[in-house]
């Protein structure tokens, strides 16, 4: 772990209305001349955000409205089922994915939304896929009323702050669809923060099924450079207005505003501070997002989302509307290194990807996580700041108890986790079931002896030598694979997704699907039915 005395003294950030604004050194005082951008860009117009045209996105709504009615029964669609359509959402190359809403007699579906990937011109559609697995065929008449349904929810917390209206809706993520409350609670699991969405059988009243919003991570801060350049609002705010959504402040979710134009102190207690490094984090991977993987923002859609920081927790978190960032076992750090800020964000990623939301169950919880720690390891190689050089380690400058890294990309059993999948996966604690998808994506982007400093990662099963196809590469065709997720998420739905997306962003190559391949053979994840071939 690096000391902060290389930081070279007592940094503050100078404020240019609707511009970038840098942390300038030594005295403090605003000096424009002084404001310098990161140490090491990077950029590249492969990929990049390129919205189609209108008429490109009317046609690949109509393309994909054609679809679902020649693929009405593989979609398992019966007679009383209706599609809506929810957005359309620009993937890397300018792929589109449109999103449609399944109704059953006016009920929402849980786990019933369709995805129809088309190209960018709208004009093909290359992938329709559903989480439902059957056709609908149940009675809509709830035999167990809101209120119950309420009252089971609420003794699902230690601590329960809010109960939103329930709301009846068909669960159809698994082979035996049932009608059920959803009824969104809030408050405290034993210490933890929770956003819990709980699922009521109508006709039971027995808990079939729940989703929590608040997904965990821990870490500290560390500083970035010195000086340091992050966008802030003209008017002495800490709001990001080129980026609509984004904004730091204390846990009343304000951001911090003040009448001067210089922001913390560069001490690791310092919460303007621990803003600061949220902020240049957040900034790096939505840039990361639009210039790398092709995508408008954390959810796809243009938006951002809060972070808080000051969290009286060894932790920090994403619960489905902002970040919150703690501190360390010592409490001299803050948690807002860029791999830790980039995985809460990467949560919203995984949640505002394909349909299902944030998911349910160990498995999907595994991938989560592992989403991540993935787009922790891509911030950090797209920011390539000296202070914090990219690596596969996941918040190797946290040292939260001491123990240096909480996770291994490239050899997660270091720490105790799995290497490969296994049958064990589901029941697996949810940090350490990300450990095989981590360990695929190391293969796919370095393979398995990378040389240049980078480490060895061994295999579970398959060729015992792989070759990496480049973490550019790698998280386009992760972010495609995400695009296609569809409820229950698992790592055999995940392979055959990131295969259909190499062959959609690589068409004519046969490399890169092979790479993915190879890969998830690799951690022991076998092929799937339905999954493509190339050539």
């Amino acid at each position: 772990m690096r000391s902060k005395t290389r930081l070279g003294g007592v940094a503050v950030l100078a404020v240019a209305a609707l511009a970038t604004s840098a942390l300038t050194s030594a005295t403090g005082a605003y000096a424009q001349q002084n404001a310098v951008t990161d140490p090491n860009p990077v950029a590249s117009a492969e990929g990049a955000y390129a919205p189609p045209d209108a008429q490109s996105r009317e046609r690949a709504i109509a393309t994909a409205d054609k679809a679902l009615v020649s693929q009405a029964r593989a979609l398992h669609k019966g007679a009383e089922e209706k599609f809506a359509h929810d957005r359309t959402v620009v993937g890397t190359l300018g792929l589109q994915y449109v999103q449609y809403k399944r109704t059953y007699r006016g009920l929402p579906v849980y786990g019933g939304d369709v995805i129809v990937a088309t190209d960018r011109s709208g004009t093909q559609a290359q992938d329709v896929v559903s989480g439902q697995t059957v056709k609908l065929d149940l009675d809509t008449n709830a035999t167990v009323s809101a209120e119950a349904a309420t009252a089971t929810a609420r003794g699902q917390l230690t601590t329960v702050e809010t109960a939103a209206p329930p709301v009846l809706l068909v669960h159809a993520v698994t082979d035996t669809p049932k009608l059920a409350w959803e009824v969104t609670v809030t408050g405290r699991a034993e210490n933890t923060e929770s956003v819990l969405h709980v699922y009521v059988d109508a006709r039971t009243g027995a808990v079939i099924d729940k989703v929590d919003e608040v997904k965990a991570g821990t870490g500290n801060s560390y500083y970035n450079g010195n000086p340091v350049t992050i966008t802030t609002s003209g008017s002495y705010s800490m709001t990001d207005t080129t980026r609509p959504g984004l904004k730091c402040g204390g846990q009343n979710g304000a951001a911090y505003t003040k009448s001067t134009d210089s922001w913390g102190n560069g001490s690791g207690t310092n919460l303007e501070t621990a803003c600061v490094d949220a902020l240049y984090a957040a900034q790096k991977e939505w840039d990361l997002l639009r210039n790398w993987i092709g995508r408008n923002g954390f959810n796809g859609s243009g938006g951002a989302y809060p972070a808080r920081v000051g969290l009286n927790q060894v932790n920090a978190f994403w619960n489905g509307s902002y970040t919150n960032f703690g501190h360390n076992q010592a409490n001299n750090r803050q948690a807002t290194p860029i791999d830790v800020v980039a995985h809460e964000y990467g949560h919203a990623i995984f949640q505002f990807s394909g349909s299902g939301g944030a998911g349910s169950g160990n498995e999907a919880g595994g991938l989560n996580e592992s989403t991540g720690d993935i787009y922790g390891a891509l911030t950090e190689a797209y920011a390539n700041n000296a202070f914090d050089p990219p690596d596969y380690t996941v918040g190797e400058e946290v040292d939260l108890v001491g123990n240096g890294p909480i996770r291994y990309m490239y050899k997660p059993s270091t720490n105790g986790d799995p290497n490969c999948y296994s049958s064990s996966i589901p029941s697996t604690e949810v940090h350490k079931a990300a450990g095989p998808q981590n360990h695929w994506f190391y293969l796919l982007a370095e393979g398995t002896t990378p040389g240049g400093g980078k480490p060895s990662s061994p295999v579970c099963a398959g060729p015992a030598s792989l070759t990496g196809i480049g973490i550019q590469k790698a998280g386009k065709i992760f972010q495609g694979g995400l695009n296609l997720k569809t409820a229950p998420w698992t790592h055999g739905k995940a392979r055959v997704a990131t295969l259909k997306a190499a062959k959609s962003l690589y068409p004519g190559s046969c490399a890169e699907y092979n790479a993915v391949k190879a890969a998830w053979t690799a951690v022991s994840v076998p092929a799937q039915s339905g999954e493509p071939t190339c050539p």
